[in-house]
């Protein structure tokens, strides 16, 4: 992909002042970068293909453009501790985060970011967490830059309310890493959600 066209693919999706920066981190570390539908259970992935040698990022296409900046950075992050460390380290330990928050300083900035959002990022930086879900004052201050929103996402709603997802009534109850288990209402069945799930509350 030549440099016009990855920036004709990503200009509607990220801050305009950060198009430069992505290029140039997609340019050094040679990965396939996809933007994907929008899926429930991530924002974004990293995964390596050993057979094809082929490092493959992708963020989902439903994103703001500050959550999708975060998500795509985080991502890079994960490429360049697997590049340093193979799988001898945790996903998101002290290695990814060093490295998350060096890609991150470039763009801290209020050319690239409202001053709300750099605020709680800056603060979320100081110990990045597995998702910036998982910052639930990063989390409402990026939401406030959603589009279309019709519903909130699944931890933002409290333990034993019940909400509708994906036309089934369910009651949240307690957390599991990054999700949920939830009893759906009609079978009293339990089910993992992902916290970033976007759900209806039922009131």
């Amino acid at each position: 992909m030549s440099e016009a066209r990855f920036k004709s693919a990503v200009q509607k999706f990220l801050p305009e002042h950060s198009i430069d920066y992505c290029y140039k981190l997609w340019t050094e570390h040679g990965f396939t970068f996809k933007i994907k539908n929008k899926r429930a259970s991530k924002l974004g992935d990293y995964r390596y293909d050993p057979k094809r040698k082929l490092h493959i990022i992708t963020v989902n296409n439903d994103l703001n453009p500050y959550s999708f900046l975060i998500t795509y950075i985080h991502e890079v992050a994960h490429l360049v501790t697997f590049n340093e460390h193979k799988r001898s380290v945790k996903p998101h330990g002290t290695e990814w985060k060093n490295n998350f928050k060096k890609l991150m300083l470039p763009m801290m900035s209020n050319q690239i970011f409202p001053d709300q959002v750099l605020r709680k990022l800056a603060q979320y930086l100081k110990n990045p967490k597995a998702s910036s879900c998982n910052d639930h004052q990063l989390m409402r201050a990026l939401q406030e830059h959603d589009e279309n929103r019709s519903g909130v996402s699944l931890s933002e709603i409290s333990a034993g309310q019940l909400f509708k997802f994906r036309q089934r009534v369910f009651r949240k109850e307690t957390l599991r890493r990054t999700r949920y288990i939830c009893c759906e209402i009609k079978t009293q069945r339990k089910y993992l959600i992902s916290k970033v799930a976007e759900v209806e509350p039922v009131v």
